[in-house]
């Protein structure tokens, strides 16, 4: 909720703007609150979302922590405008203070491909290649294409897994934003971990909404295409590379978007899937998906070696 470039700000949820003042943020606050309360016809879970957006925004503190970080993701992203002002510029990896917890061993960059398409399209959308001050300005976001949205929501979902998985512990290996067809871009594995519990590839998204589920594939309002389908196909064509066999497929979802934190539902094209809220990631790759066999000792070795010796980034 609030987290993502697809959903409703805070200001829009209390039906107001980014530049209300104070005075007139309050009473949209109140009147959001009367419209919404339960014991007056109103929706329970819209009267929730008022109170959220209340906390995010409803103090000098509060808000000024809120447009700093943008109205989205844990933290605001890093962006290095180009020193001589033509319009470029690339995304940088946040600065993290030094961790000196034993971490994951991790290869590739999460989200950074999609990170630098958005920064192409965001430029070619808004001024057709202008230096933008602040390519993730929310106003600028929220009021770009969908595409676009999209394109940092999936960013930011990809960063918000691998902080989880990087946090998983020195038995774990990852890969993230793996090509499964080094001659089409999109066509990836977004991460690849192999630990204790088994060989897993793992698409993550962010479809600005709740999902469901129908014949194995996932459905709902923002969803396109066959995510689960080609998340398969992807990790078979790895497998197939690297002489491998993976234990399954995970697929990671914004915890507001699923109805269920784990859902098991079974094999896709032979491979065991598993639909998860991002809290639930964490238990699910340190316990396997149920039928996955563990590994350990001269095989995770050996699995490890032949992933890095064909794996390649997008």
């Amino acid at each position: 909720m609030f987290d993502s470039p697809l959903s409703a700000s805070a200001y829009e949820v209390l039906g107001s703007t980014p530049d209300a003042s104070d005075d007139d943020l309050r009473k949209a606050y109140r009147l959001r609150l009367r419209q919404t309360h339960p014991d007056t016809g109103g929706d329970a879970a819209l009267f929730v979302q008022v109170q959220r957006a209340w906390e995010l925004v409803g103090t000098a503190a509060a808000r000024t922590a809120y447009d700093r970080g943008h109205g989205f993701g844990d933290e605001a992203p890093s962006y290095a405008p180009s020193a001589d002002g033509d319009g470029g510029g690339g995304w940088r990896p946040p600065r993290r203070p030094a961790d000196t917890r034993p971490r994951a061993r991790s290869f590739g960059q999460p989200g950074g491909w999609r990170r630098e398409r958005y920064l192409t399209l965001i430029r070619e959308w808004a001024g057709r290649g202008t230096e933008l001050p602040d390519p993730y300005d929310p106003a600028l976001v929220r009021g770009a294409p969908r595409e676009l949205k999209r394109m940092l929501a999936d960013a930011l979902a990809e960063e918000a897994t691998a902080r989880i998985v990087g946090e998983l512990g020195m038995g774990y290996t990852v890969w993230h934003d793996v090509a499964a067809d080094p001659r089409d871009p999109e066509l990836k594995v977004d991460h690849i971990v192999l630990g204790p519990s088994g060989l897993y590839a793992l698409l993550s998204e962010d479809f600005g909404g709740p999902v469901r589920l129908r014949r194995g594939e996932l459905i709902g309002d923002g969803v396109t295409g066959s995510p689960i389908a080609d998340v398969v196909a992807g990790a078979r064509a790895i497998a197939r590379a690297a002489r491998v066999k993976f234990s399954g497929v995970i697929v990671v979802l914004p915890d507001d978007d699923v109805a269920t934190a784990i859902d098991e539902i079974g094999k896709v094209c032979g491979l065991p899937v598993a639909v998860v809220a991002r809290s639930a990631l964490a238990t699910v790759l340190r316990r396997g998906i149920t039928g996955a066999r563990d590994i350990g000792g001269n095989e995770l070795f050996d699995i490890r070696t032949r992933l890095q010796q064909v794996v390649r980034f997008v």
